[in-house]
């Protein structure tokens, strides 16, 4: 998941404690793999997509022991692995190898359907690929037990009230002096686990030559390409480490591979106006080492661990039954952050949200609704965390106007989708969901804002609301990101500091690959990408859709993301 222009007005003071950069890769050459240090565990999945077959991969990486104290956990590094049932056991055997980057505060279980329905596409022309959907390293941190056990209550139970499950007790949130270790967790340490990584799996480099294809989401396409102007030995003259002779291409989930956080609206400011002789960056550094700065992105309203965790438990109701009439928003115990970011995603107008009235919770609505308000493009006001999931039914709506008033001329790349609803009669009926592909059926009312405008149609939704709550709620890596490490984005942002610049030895590897550009017709760099670069253009997705559509459209055609990434998968190297 990717940040917002959001970020540009609260952040922008803050975001310099959110904003820089890293030193040199030159870590030590991986050896023979100790025994022990892989595990491979099954996945099993609901998902109506057939003949796909998931793993969890965990691989021992273990980090300089200069990095500090850290749980033991933070020793591996994780992805999820999907594959043909079909095709070979063995990753080397595989016709081709998708490896992708997610963005920020997002995780491996996001890439879930937009995996399955490649290599299921693929497979339906006969070729045999993997899709390994990466998990950065901090991710460790994550305890997936509440949401594990299935139910609700027992998650919110586990989290919130201290109560144990399967004999085990939450132990809070990571605070900022626990996590010194991720001062150091920048663009250099990210890059340098995807090398540790591919070369662990996949030891012979003419394979990785042959088959891998590197890419990501949209900041996952500027870590793509730092990865592949990447030099991995510490010696410039020899190029087998460089980063672009690990891949035979590049692919762009509504991003571009590229160096820069420019190329995303909505991103931190690309002028932080610091002086490029290193100071900015030793600033920051010294700010992050000391714990002066936070060490991974937060915000009070949220976008935090605690209300992270919101989605996946959200998810659970919806994928356990999406009818139901949901208790969630009356369960969950009250706190300030709990409130504030109820009220900032539920309320009507300014004054709902400075009383607090109506609440969410004086409303009846099913888990499908519920969930739908939490992500989608018609309710959440923040683009980087919008699907296209279908939209509210059963009652009367109404526009709402909190954060910014619907049709106005508000940046896209902050707010997506300018018109947005929300249920208008509290204490009322029963809102439902309609799901995406139920969208202009007869039976459909077809909402309109005050102003007379719809606020969508059957070409705007994409995305099936049951699988999004399954990505959420039953992959074993999270689908968002609790701690995100600030360095990550400071070491960008300060690209033109010299610790940073010298990261791209080899600036030629960016375009050394063929490259595939997907971009979301309604995402973050809509209109903004140069016609050079010959996107494809998914019509009617947001930025999250590109990884989560449904494998058939409202149109009656195949999924465009999935279906393009298989023709770049089948073309030849």
């Amino acid at each position: 998941m990717d940040m917002n222009q959001r970020t540009r007005g609260k952040w922008r003071g803050a975001a310099l404690a959110v904003l820089l950069t890293a030193g040199t890769l030159t870590a030590a050459a991986p050896g023979a793999r100790a025994e022990g240090a892989r595990t491979e565990t099954p996945v099993a999945s609901t998902s109506p997509v057939t003949g796909v077959t998931e793993s969890l991969v965990r691989v021992r990486t273990p980090l300089p022991e200069s990095a500090g104290p850290r749980p033991a956990a933070c020793d591996w590094l994780s992805y999820l692995r999907y594959r043909s049932a079909d095709g070979p056991a063995a990753s080397a055997d595989a016709d081709r190898i998708l490896v992708a980057q997610p963005g920020i505060l997002e995780g491996a279980g996001a890439f879930d359907s937009v995996a399955r329905n490649t290599v299921a596409r693929a497979a339906e022309q006969g070729l045999h690929i993997e899709f390994w959907a990466l998990d950065r390293r901090s991710n460790c941190l994550e305890d997936r037990t509440g949401i594990a056990s299935g139910d609700q209550h027992t998650a919110v139970d586990y989290y919130y009230r201290g109560k144990q499950v399967d004999g085990r007790t939450f132990g809070g949130y990571a605070g900022n002096a626990e996590l010194g270790w991720m001062a150091k967790l920048g663009i250099e340490q990210t890059v340098r686990d995807q090398y540790d990584l591919l070369t662990a799996e996949l030891p012979d480099p003419t394979q990785r030559k042959r088959k891998v294809l590197c890419g990501g989401h949209s900041l996952g396409g500027v870590i793509t390409g730092y990865f592949a102007a990447a030099d991995f030995d510490g010696d410039r003259a020899t190029t087998a480490d460089a980063g672009h002779n690990q891949c035979a291409g590049y692919f762009a989930l509504d991003t571009t591979v590229s160096t820069s956080l420019a190329d995303l609206s909505g991103s931190l400011p690309d002028d932080t106006n610091l002086p490029d002789i290193g100071l900015g960056y030793g600033v920051i550094q010294a700010g992050l080492d000391s714990g002066v700065l936070p060490r991974t992105l937060s915000a009070p309203v949220l976008l935090n661990p605690e209300t992270m965790t919101l989605l996946g438990i959200a998810g659970m109701g919806a994928l356990k039954d999406p009818e139901a009439e949901a208790d969630l928003p009356r369960y969950l115990p009250s706190n300030l952050n709990i409130e504030a970011t109820h009220r900032f995603l539920f309320s009507k107008d300014t004054a709902a949200f400075l009383t607090g009235k109506p609440a969410v919770k004086d409303f009846r609505l099913t888990n499908g609704a519920v969930l739908g308000a939490l992500l989608d493009d018609n309710s959440v006001p923040l683009a980087f965390l919008q699907t296209s999931v279908g939209f509210f039914d059963g009652g009367p709506i109404a526009d709402k106007s909190f954060p910014v008033a619907n049709g106005g001329a508000q940046q896209p790349g902050l707010y997506g989708t300018a018109y947005k609803a929300i249920p208008d009669r509290p204490q009322g009926p029963l809102y439902t969901w309609r799901n995406y592909d139920r969208v202009g059926d007869p039976d459909d009312p077809g909402h309109r804002s005050a102003d007379g405008t719809p606020f969508t149609g059957a070409g705007e939704e994409v995305t099936d609301v049951r699988q999004l709550a399954r990505s959420l709620a039953e992959q074993p890596l999270d689908f968002t990101e609790q701690y995100f490490p600030t360095k990550l984005v400071t070491d960008i942002q300060l690209s033109t500091s010299p610790q940073v610049k010298k990261l791209v030895v080899h600036p030629g590897g960016l375009t050394a690959n063929p490259v595939l550009t997907v971009l979301a017709g309604e995402g973050l760099l809509a209109g903004r990408v140069p016609a050079e670069l010959h996107p494809v253009v998914a019509q009617g997705y947001q930025h999250l859709d590109v990884l989560t559509a449904a494998p058939t459209q409202n149109n009656g055609r195949p999924e465009t993301v999935s279906t393009s990434l298989a023709a770049f998968a089948r073309s030849p190297r």
